[in-house]
């Protein structure tokens, strides 16, 4: 009797991030799973417990991810703010694969989910919150190190800033005019640079 090979479970969560990421949380069904990781049902719950489980899994594996990405573009940069900016401006690209392409996952899950879904629903939440506390921690170096102002608000411009990601990304989901978006893109990163010059 031949014996089922092993799954990979890095290569597992990688198939059922992207689905989720693409479907959302309710509109994927055991079926979509089956056929995305190649895996029987049986074996999916066996590794992963429940479909939240494993939308779970998925949902922190993106979080750590995406946070990852942002402290690796931010790393050995002339300066902070040049880095945020620069970060707005790579959100005006959508020729390459996703993540840009796309809403965030984090603020889809907000969206797509109902009280009934509160495990996933606060788990979201926790992440989009550390998501701007890296953004406040950014500008707060910025301050410290003299490129804003003293009286400057990390925390504020860290709101303002995760809103203008999040703004950018609907956009690119809508898939709408991609000069437009570079545009805008271009303008925002603009703003967070001349907050250096008391913008």
């Amino acid at each position: 009797m031949t014996r089922a090979q092993p799954y990979d479970r890095e290569k597992a969560l990688d198939a059922a991030q992207d689905l989720f990421w693409r479907k959302g949380y309710h509109a994927t069904s055991l079926k979509d799973l089956e056929a995305a990781l190649a895996m029987k049902p049986g074996s999916i719950y066996a590794a992963f417990k429940s479909k939240e489980a494993l939308y779970l899994a998925s949902l922190e594996r993106y979080f750590l991810g995406s946070r990852q990405a942002l402290r690796d573009q931010m790393a050995g940069a002339a300066t902070v703010l040049g880095a945020l900016a620069d970060h707005l401006r790579s959100y005006g690209d959508t020729t390459g694969a996703p993540p840009h392409g796309r809403a965030c996952m984090i603020v889809k899950t907000l969206l797509d989910t109902t009280a009934d879904d509160g495990a996933i629903s606060d788990r979201a939440q926790i992440y989009f919150e550390a998501l701007r506390d890296e953004f406040a921690g950014f500008f707060r170096q910025a301050r410290d190190n003299g490129e804003l102002p003293p009286d400057a608000n990390p925390d504020r411009l860290a709101r303002r800033y995760q809103a203008n990601i999040t703004a950018l990304r609907v956009e690119a989901h809508l898939g709408g005019d991609p000069a437009g978006l570079k545009d805008l893109a271009e303008n925002m990163a603009q703003e967070v640079e001349e907050l250096g010059n008391g913008g």
